[in-house]
């Protein structure tokens, strides 16, 4: 939750925005951090390139965990996690990303660490998950990145 937290402060965004007035925010602080307002200023223009990655970077999470993608996502989501096998899993920095056997991948955000200790020794990893982790923690879609 601290990356969504960061993120949500760094473009000043509430919890419920919506996703048109999420993408004018980000206009706008893409508009003040472009680099190509600091032509002939080495530390402006690198500061610049620095601070429109992060609003990058933060837009397209925000994106990716707003309620209006979700709710979109929703069908295959629950499709996914019904009928689908997990086949691979890894646990980076608090967040648990887990392919599965359709070819989705999806990142389970704030997972506890203790919790991926226990679904890496439970027998069954996918019924472990179903049960504790995959409508218990905030999730997007990501892609596949093998």
């Amino acid at each position: 939750m601290k990356k969504i937290v960061e993120y949500r402060k760094l473009l000043n965004v509430e919890k419920t925005v919506d996703l048109k007035s999420l993408k004018a925010i980000y206009r706008n602080a893409m508009k003040d951090a472009h680099p190509d307002k600091f032509q002939g200023d080495d530390e402006g223009l690198k500061q610049a390139e620095e601070n429109s990655k992060k609003i990058i970077e933060a837009y397209h999470f925000l994106v990716s965990i707003n309620a209006e993608t979700i709710k979109q996502l929703l069908p295959e989501y629950t499709e996914t996690i019904a009928t689908s096998t997990i086949t691979d899993y890894k646990f980076v920095e608090g967040r648990l990303i887990i392919n599965f056997s359709n070819a989705s991948v999806y990142e389970y955000i704030s997972v506890p660490k203790a919790i991926y200790i226990k679904m890496v020794n439970a027998d069954s990893p996918t019924r472990f998950a179903k049960r504790h982790i995959l409508n218990a923690y905030p999730w997007r879609k990501t892609i596949n990145q093998e």
